[in-house]
């Protein structure tokens, strides 16, 4: 469908307002959790907060993709924008954190929703060639939330009440809604009706238990209940492949999975789950005991990172979109990540603290080659039937990378530090305060042990991403289309939605 440049523009921006609202919920909240958790008495369960949204934010994205491509994106996306305002305002009514948590579930529906039909609605609208400028500007959102929203949810929390994390979303929710009900086209379902059941309920249910057994396995205490879930998996996966064996419309149609350009994305799509999330999760706790700062000083170098990755990402899909020429950037930008990570692991201990800000920017611009370039892509190769089975694909592959690459890296952090610190050392109640109120001597110890510990994670993330120069190099080439997706062959007895 062919809209004006005045309408496409509308609609861009009530698509990236959607999207950072999503991304935003997810980092506003960070900040505030110690204080959430605190007034409703629940501090042993506050992770659940963020566990809980993440989650059904997660296991929701192949579900939706397939509503997506069957009664079309603009319901699910309108419902899912209502879905996510509804939660919010229940959040923030919460008078215990079985309500919170319930309603911050609620809230990952309707943000998978948001993210993953914006991509869509944006693939359906505009030609190839045109998309991946405008997945750039989308895409925005999340390096954009990740340094506003801690700022955001520390000022509302101090200044308001923390309800107010949540009924923040109300005012912009609403604008929002209502750009997307004015900008966003009925845009028709797909030419197969019918919905895979079974296998949403056995893939759900997988990715759950999956998500589950890598969170926890690195407790103790939860050892015992991850295992049990890896398990659980491992058997709804294979009962999975049975059942989309027979299904007439599987939820993860396996023709998508046997064109060689949108396997690669996938595999790109996993570097940067794997690769930038466990960076950006861990290199505050290396800058504030191997650099001996504080959390606020700290936050710079992520911060750079990231900016590093708006920067880059904006000019790529710029560049994409003038040229058509896709394939150098995903092979460029994994290289340069894995040269910037490399550097940081051979950094000598007590360096100026810009020069690992200088690395880790350069790890973000190669990132922001191809993080939100590879959907245009990967669309470009995928029916107008597909178009959401395809964006959730990558989006989930992103996801499960990340959740995989944070839980290993973190093991290795807390195995590794334990290992190496003084006798008598408690690594569990270390704490950058604590540490900087020890002795000068002992301080340098504990930078020391913290250095080496890091060194060889930065190597192993670079090695990912020396696995996605490979990834990137069986990338055919081409040239993004001028045309407008063809539409699908109507459905007797169909109407668009």
């Amino acid at each position: 469908m062919t809209l004006s440049r005045t309408r496409l523009r509308v609609l861009v921006a009530a698509l990236l307002s959607v999207s950072f609202l999503g991304a935003l919920d997810h980092t506003v909240v960070s900040t505030s959790l110690a204080t959430i958790a605190g007034q409703l008495g629940a501090l042993e369960h506050m992770s659940w907060i963020m566990v809980g949204y993440t989650l059904a934010a997660t296991v929701m994205l192949p579900v939706l993709g397939k509503l997506g491509d069957i009664v079309g994106p603009r319901l699910v996306f309108v419902v899912s924008l209502v879905t996510f305002l509804v939660a919010s305002l229940v959040c923030g009514f919460a008078p215990d954190l079985g309500w919170l948590i319930a309603a911050r579930v609620l809230q990952g529906l309707g943000s998978a929703g948001l993210q993953l039909m914006s991509q869509t609605i944006i693939a359906r609208v505009t030609t190839a060639r045109e998309r991946p400028r405008y997945m750039a500007i989308i895409g925005a959102a999340f390096p954009i939330a990740i340094v506003v929203g801690p700022v955001v949810g520390g000022l509302i929390t101090d200044y308001w009440s923390w309800p107010w994390v949540f009924w923040i979303n109300i005012p912009v929710g609403v604008v929002a809604l209502v750009l997307a009900v004015t900008a966003v086209p009925r845009l028709p379902g797909g030419a197969h009706p019918r919905f895979d059941v079974p296998g949403s309920l056995v893939f759900t249910a997988s990715l759950l238990a999956l998500i589950l057994a890598v969170t926890w396995i690195g407790d103790d205490a939860l050892r015992p209940a991850a295992i049990a879930c890896a398990v659980g998996a491992g058997v709804g996966i294979l009962a999975l492949v049975a059942i989309e064996r027979r299904a007439a419309a599987p939820i993860l149609p396996p023709r998508i999975l046997r064109d060689r350009t949108i396997l690669v994305c996938l595999g790109l799509s996993l570097v940067v789950g794997a690769g930038l999330f466990s960076v950006v999760a861990y290199v505050p706790t290396y800058v504030q005991m191997a650099y001996r700062t504080s959390a606020t000083v700290s936050g710079l170098v992520p911060i750079a990172t990231v900016l590093g990755m708006l920067v880059s990402s904006l000019l790529t899909g710029w560049l994409v979109s003038r040229s058509g020429r896709y394939r150098l950037y995903p092979i460029a930008g994994t290289a340069l990540a894995a040269l910037g990570l490399v550097a940081m692991a051979l950094l000598p201990a007590g360096i100026p603290l810009w020069v690992p800000m200088g690395v880790m920017a350069a790890v973000g611009i190669g990132t922001g080659a191809f993080t939100n370039l590879i959907f245009a892509v990967v669309q470009s190769a995928a029916s107008r039937d597909d178009l959401g089975a395809v964006t959730a694909t990558t989006n989930l592959v992103r996801q499960i990378g990340a959740a995989v690459g944070t839980a290993v890296v973190g093991g290795v952090i807390g195995f590794a530090v334990a290992a190496g610190l003084p006798a008598g050392m408690d690594a569990a109640t270390l704490t950058p305060a604590a540490v900087r109120s020890m002795p000068e001597a002992l301080q340098e110890q504990i930078a020391l042990v913290y250095h080496d510990v890091f060194a060889p994670v930065f190597l192993g993330l670079a090695a990912v991403y020396a696995c996605g120069v490979v990834i990137a190099l069986l990338l055919p080439s081409g040239r993004l289309s001028d045309e407008m997706p063809a539409p699908a062959a109507p459905v007797a007895g169909r109407q668009p939605v």
